[in-house]
Order: C-alpha cells, then structure tokens, then sequence
C-alpha cells in the first residue's frame, strides 16, 4: 500500500521519536539529544543518538540513520506499510481511505501476513473463550485452578483451552473464510494425507498465546493436561514467529522493566506468569535453555541490570552460565540468582510464595563473578590437589577479564583467604593473565574489520565543505537558493550531488526547511541514510555568511583543480600523440581557469 504524503506527514507529526525508539533502546539524555546502545550492530559503548528537534536518529558506529518509519522497518523487520500502520495505530489515525495499491508482490506479502495474524488473533479469543466457558473449559480451567493460576494471570497472559475435538478450530477457521492451508503452513491445524481434511493441531491442552513485542499473537505452545507426549505442543516458524527474536512475555514486562531498569530472565511460559503473579512483573523467558544473540540484545537495551534464574538442575546451571556468557562483554551489570536444588520458579512461588521469592531468590541474587566460582567448584573435587590447582588456575583467568581493579582484588582476596595461598602470588599470576588478555583483546580490535560507514580518516578539505553545504541546506531555504546559483550541481561526491539536486527540487516545490520532511520524501535508502548522517553534524543554529562562502570557495577550488588536472592529463596525451595544435589550445584553456580559480581565491581574501 502507499500512503499519502500528508498522511505519512501527519503520523510523523503526531508521534515523538523518542518514545518510539526508547520502547527498544535504552536512551539518556545527553545535552539537546538522547544516546543509548544501538540496536543494529554490537558495541559496549553507546554511539546510537536520537534527537528529538529532527526526529531522527544516527549511528556514528555503523552509520545507520533515518526516521520513525525507518526505524520500525529495521528494528521490527517490517514493510514501509506495515511501519505505517503500526505507528498509525500508537497514534491513533485511521489509514483506511489513504491507501493505495503499490507492487503486487509486496501487497501479496503483506496481506498474507495480515491475514495470518488476524487468523491467530481469531484463534487466541477462540481458545480463551473456551477456557472461560464453564460448558467447554471446565476441565482446562480446574488445571490451572489447581496449578494455582489465578483469573487475573489467565486474562493478563489470554491463556485459553483447546478442547478435545478434531475440527472445532479449524470450523471455526472455515467459517471466517480464514485461508486454511496458511494456517496449515503456520502450524495452527494439520492435513491427513489419506483425504487431504484438515484437523485441529491442539486438542485437550491449555493454550499459551505466544506475543511478538507489540503484544500480537505469532504463535501458540500447547500443554497436555495429563501425561500424553509431547507435554508442550509448539507452532513452527513462519513469516511472524522467529523463535530466537521472541521473549515469552516481554510486551507485558516491558514497562516494569524499564522502570526498575532491570529485567528477569526465566525459562519457560509457566514460571513467568507465575513470576508476574508474584509480582516480579519484569519476568521474561527464553522460552527455553538456549538464549541467542537477539534475545541477548533486546535486554541489553532495554535494562542495566540482568537477572539469569533458571532452574537448578544440571541443565538450568549450564545455561545459566551460558546466557552469563552473552553478558560478559557488555557494561551491564549481570547476576544469578540461585535457585535452591530440585526447584524451579514455579515450584518454588507455589511452595514458598511470592515474598520469599522476590527476597530469597532474587533479592540474594549472586555476581557473575561469584556464581562462576561455584560454576568451576562443582566441576572440581577440592580435595584432591591437581583439580585444586586447575579450579585456581580458572577462577584466576576469569577474574583477570574484569573490568575494575577493585572487583579483582576483592576476588583476589577471596580466593587467597579460601585456600591460604598469599596474595601476593595469586596477585603476579592474575597480573600476567590480565596483560595476555589485554594484549588479545587489543589483537581481536586490529584484526575486527572495519565498519565502512565509520570514518576512519580526516575527510579532504572539500569533502567538508560539501558536507557543511549540505547540513545548512536542509536548514535553509535561502543556503540552498544561494548554493544553487553559485555551486548548481558542482559537488564532487556522487551521493552529495543527488542530495543537493533532490534538496534544489524539494524547494522549488514550496517545502518548508525540513530536515525530517525532507528525508522522509527520500526513496533511495542511501541517499536517505547519507541525509541523516548530514543532518546530525553538530553546528549553530545560524549559518554564517563567511561559513557559507568559505564552503563554497572550497568546492569550486576543488572543481577547477580538477578541471585542470584532466586538461593536463588531456594536453600530455596531445603531444605524445604529436598533435600540437590541440596541445596549445589545451595549455591555454589551462591557463585561462587557472586565472579565474587565482582571481577567486583573491576574492575570498
């Protein structure tokens, strides 16, 4: 679909790029503009900025840049019409007589997507209101009444029931007119192979509506109430879930989570509503033993602090250690919390209760550093001498990657005083090891390959000007009026040249001095991402007079000079060629723009 310029325009307007973009990324503010770690590439230091009086935001790490819209469709892997709808949506404005057919095979895709969700949305009220019917969801409701699940967790997580039928979903699916074999595909019914009839995926189970971080359905987990295997009936991926970009009840915490500026990480459905019963309603999960790098980030940017509690079997400790893993290398500050043996959360909130879990458990929560030696311990017979000496020699290693003298030292101490060793000696150990990690890690920072985008040289003196030019223009109507009659299209730099063309028409139309409208009126993804950039360069809100023309001194200096470095180039060849006549001509025209460029460069002084 395309939108009207004005609509797109009046969404823009309606919406503050900091709340959007502070709903993925934690930001602070950081004199007239707001910083945090960008979301689209790694990094330990923050070079993502966000400036509320352009609405746009830049990274100066990996050059990404743009708008709300831009933003939407990298962070959420979106069209430009789904963008549009979903910001329409938190604005609250109606795109319905704005739209417009673009490409058949991005409306296809995009209605297909539609379509499915609205076919698991259906699905989501459908099985919530079976559980909440005492005809139909008697027997799913005395399992969760009997789990201890309480009606205000079954309406807040829209749990629901599938009865124990072979087509009382996907009838319902038919009469809706819901595309049958799309759901097939997204794994919500099935096919039998010996009539081609479709029939429900989920019978007798108690249905988990998964949610994407908008709080749409994307998929569905489904428990047997009994013993029957599987115990956990799971949706596939598809075009709306990716399991590895989900954390199970995210757009439910996210608000607690950022507010306390830290997240809890369970593993499964069950434990984070039970989590949220008890009132640590900044739970997620994993949905599982195995974080991935996605999930990792969108904690890294959503909260300081990050507690791992898994269970507490062998399993749940592995992970544990491997999710702290993921942590390490960040400025956040990540703890464990200990579960006591054979419990998980679950278990422990129905036994001990909420209180002693938040005090107890996530209160005594431990240190990354700590949890890593019971980690090594239990891995470790102490009383034998040899693994004495390796727990020793790892717990060293790991303490010489801390960041601060004082948490070495402290473990340090700690270390010494456990097996009587003198300080001293685990002090020059520890030592050696922080300089051969130092050593490696500056190593691994050489060999990183280089972020294109990054500017890693000192741009020549005209590309600057041509830069400066640029930022100014899309500030003023009269810059840009003044650099189309002295400059027209003499930029040297291909993308520079387009954005003045494009910044030459965007007034001629009447625009206002816009930098948002401006780039937002801009198709290509490069050219947009190179305005952004543009416009970010900190300067003074007025262009001065001597600014402008000492910019545009140094465009045309660069122009001539290399006007007359192909003549030269042109008059060698000449009269290598033994063609004189031409090479005189060309020493002249020569001589001509060297002239002027002389009397230019008078003027400015």
């Amino acid at each position: 679909m395309r939108l009207h310029e004005d609509t797109i325009e009046k969404i823009r307007k309606s919406l503050d790029i900091v709340d959007i973009v502070g709903d993925y990324v934690q930001l602070r503010k950081q004199g007239r503009n707001f910083v945090g770690l960008c979301p689209f590439h790694s990094e330990r230091t923050p070079s993502f900025s966000v400036s509320p009086d352009k609405q746009l935001y830049h990274c100066f790490g990996c050059g990404a840049g743009g708008n709300l819209f831009t933003f939407i469709m990298e962070i959420e892997g979106m069209s430009f019409s789904e963008a549009a709808q979903f910001l329409a949506d938190k604005a609250k404005i109606d795109l319905g007589p704005s739209l417009s057919k673009t490409s058949a095979g991005g409306d296809a895709r995009d209605q297909s997507k539609k379509q499915l969700s609205e076919g698991m949305d259906l699905l989501t009220k459908f099985y919530h209101y079976l559980l909440a019917t005492a005809k139909f969801g008697k027997s799913g409701m005395n399992y969760l009444n009997d789990r201890g699940f309480t009606k205000d967790m079954i309406e807040r997580f829209q749990l629901g029931y599938a009865i124990d039928s072979w087509d009382t979903a996907t009838s319902l699916l038919e009469r809706r007119q819901v595309n049958l074999g799309q759901m097939e595909k997204a794994g919500l019914i099935g096919k039998r192979g010996f009539d081609n009839k479709y029939f429900d995926r989920f019978r007798n189970r108690i249905i988990f509506p998964i949610f994407n971080p908008r709080g749409q359905t994307v998929a569905f987990a489904g428990r047997t109430l009994g013993d029957e295997k599987p115990k956990y009936l799971n949706t596939p991926e598809s075009s709306l879930f990716h399991k590895g970009k989900i954390l199970y009840g995210y757009h439910l915490a996210r608000q607690s989570i950022r507010k306390s500026n830290q997240a809890v990480l369970l593993e499964g459905y069950v434990d984070v509503i039970r989590a949220h019963q008890a009132g640590v309603t900044n739970s997620v999960a994993s949905m599982g033993t195995s974080l991935t790098e996605e999930q990792a980030a969108m904690l890294f940017r959503a909260a300081e602090t990050i507690i791992i509690c898994y269970d507490s079997d062998t399993a749940g400790i592995e992970a544990s250690f491997r999710a702290a893993a993921m942590f390490q290398e960040s400025n956040k500050i990540v703890k464990i919390a200990k579960m006591p043996e054979g419990f998980d959360p679950d278990d422990y909130i129905r036994k001990f209760g909420g209180e002693r879990f938040k005090s107890d458990v996530i209160g005594a929560s431990q240190t990354l550093m700590t949890f890593k030696m019971d980690y090594f311990r239990r891995k470790r017979n102490l009383v034998d001498e040899g693994d004495r000496l390796l727990y020793i020699e790892e717990v060293l290693k790991e303490i010489s990657t801390l960041k601060r003298a004082v948490e070495r030292d402290h473990y340090l101490r700690l270390l010494a005083e456990e097996f009587s060793i003198s300080l001293d000696a685990l002090k020059r150990q520890e030592m050696q090891m922080y300089k051969a990690a130092k050593r490696q890690e500056e190593r691994r920072d050489r060999e990183r390959p280089v972020i294109l985008n990054r500017p890693d040289r000192i741009a020549p003196a005209y590309e600057m000007a041509e830069r400066r030019l640029l930022a100014r223009m899309m500030r003023s109507r009269k810059v840009t009026e003044h650099v189309r009659d002295m400059l027209g299209g003499t930029f040297a730099i291909e993308l520079h040249q387009a954005l003045a063309a494009y910044l030459y028409a965007y007034y001629e139309e009447g625009n206002p001095p816009d930098e948002g409208l401006f780039i937002q009126r801009l198709e290509d993804p490069g050219l947009q991402q190179k305005a952004v950039e543009l416009s970010m360069i900190p300067m003074s809100d007025q262009a001065e007079e001597r600014e402008i023309e000492d910019c545009i001194h140094q465009v045309i200096k660069h122009s001539k000079a290399a006007v007359i470095a192909d003549k030269e180039e042109e008059r060698k060849q000449a009269e290598q060629s033994g063609h004189y006549q031409l090479a005189a001509q060309l020493v002249s025209e020569i001589i001509g723009i060297k002239k002027q460029l002389n009397a230019h460069n008078a003027e400015q002084e």
